[in-house]
């Protein structure tokens, strides 16, 4: 008997190519109104997936008008790139 997980995809808000949710990053809205980057999956709020790829970003940030991404790029170029 052939028991094979199924693998959770999601779709990248710049791309929108479905890909397995472990190649994505997650940009997460609390109710608040932070913004945070949730490399775990699992924190509460409003949540959008990213490539880690670069050109996936740069697409993201001509592309997507939603401020949530705007604030995730900012973050990104204070840290270290993906």
């Amino acid at each position: 008997m052939n028991t094979r997980k199924k693998v959770p995809m999601r779709k990248c808000v710049a791309t929108g190519e479905m890909k397995p949710k472990k190649e994505l990053v997650r940009i997460v809205r609390s109710k608040e109104g932070d913004v945070s980057i949730d490399l775990t999956g699992k924190k509460s709020g409003r949540g959008a997936y990213l490539s880690k790829d670069k050109e996936a970003v740069l697409q993201a940030k001509k592309k997507t008008p939603y401020l949530i991404i705007y604030r995730f790029l900012s973050m990104i170029h204070c840290t270290k790139s993906y």
